[in-house]
C-alpha cells in the first residue's frame, strides 16, 4: 500500500486515472488478491482512491486525500511538492498555537504551569544529551513537541487540543526536513522559554508574540529547507 501511495503521489498515477485491477496488484508484488483488495479498500480509507464495483479503483483528487495519514504524510514529504506540504502544516500551526498561547497564560492551572515546567526542563535537558551525541536529537525533538502539546493542554480548551494534536503527530515526519540541531538548541530553547515565562506571568499577549515569533522561527527553516532542495534539483 505504501508503494503505491507513493506511486499516486509522485504523479505516476493520475487524478481520474485507474488503478491496476486486484489480479495485477497481486502479480506486482506476489501476494494474494485478498491482499490486495485489503490494499484498494485502504487507499480508499485514506481517501486516494474511489472503489467502484465493475470499474475499478480511481484516483481523486489531492484535496481528498487523508493528509495526516503518516503513511500519506511520508509519500507527500518524499515528493517534489516537500516544502509546499510542509508550509501548509507550519501554517496550521501559527493559526491555532499563537492562539493557543495566548489562551494559556490566561487560563493555566497551576498544574498546567509545572506540566509546562517540567516539560521544558526535559528540552534542556535532551539538548545537553544531543549536543554530546546526535543521535539524542531524535528526543529533543520529541521534548519539544510535548512542549507544544502541553502549551494547548494549558488552553483549557479540549476541542482545540483534537485540532492539534494531527498537526503535532505530523510533526515527527517533518523533523528531519526542519532539524537544525545548533540553531534548535540556540535559538529554540530561549525561545520556548519566553513561551513559558509569558504564560506562567499571565501575559497573553506577550505570550502569542513569543509563539508567534518561535514559530517564524521554524518557517525561516523551511525556507533554508526549500532554497537547498531546489539547488539540488538544479
Amino acid at each position: 500500500m505504501r508503494v503505491i501511495i507513493g506511486d499516486i503521489a509522485s504523479g505516476s498515477y493520475a487524478e481520474g486515472e485507474l488503478l491496476p485491477r486486484e489480479s495485477d496488484i497481486a502479480a506486482r508484488f506476489g501476494v494474494s488478491r485478498g491482499v490486495a483488495r485489503e490494499c484498494l479498500r485502504g487507499l480508499e480509507e485514506r481517501g486516494l482512491v474511489t472503489v467502484r464495483h465493475g470499474h475499478g479503483a480511481i484516483v481523486t483528487a489531492e484535496h481528498s486525500w487523508d493528509r495526516f495519514d503518516a503513511d500519506v504524510l511520508a509519500a507527500l514529504l518524499g515528493g517534489p511538492r516537500a516544502a509546499e506540504v510542509l508550509g501548509e502544516y507550519l501554517e496550521c500551526r501559527r493559526i491555532l498555537e499563537v492562539e493557543a498561547a495566548g489562551l494559556a497564560a490566561e487560563r493555566a492551572t497551576p498544574e498546567a504551569q509545572q506540566a509546562l515546567v517540567d516539560a521544558f526542563e526535559r528540552m534542556r535537558l535532551t539538548a545537553d544529551g544531543a549536543r554530546a551525541n546526535p543521535a539524542g536529537e531524535q528526543l529533543y525533538h520529541d521534548a519539544d513537541v510535548a512542549f507544544h502539546r502541553a502549551v494547548v493542554r494549558a488552553a483549557g480548551n479540549p476541542v482545540l487540543g483534537q485540532m492539534t494534536e494531527p498537526i503535532h503527530r505530523a510533526l515527527a515526519a517533518t523533523f528531519g526536513a526542519l532539524a537544525r540541531p545548533r540553531m534548535r538548541f540556540e535559538r529554540g530553547l530561549p525561545e520556548h522559554e519566553r513561551i513559558l515565562e509569558a504564560i506562567r506571568s499571565g501575559q497573553s499577549d506577550d505570550a502569542r508574540e513569543a509563539m508567534r515569533a518561535h514559530l517564524v522561527t521554524v518557517e525561516g527553516y523551511l525556507r533554508e529547507y526549500s532554497g537547498s532542495a531546489a539547488a539540488a534539483a538544479s
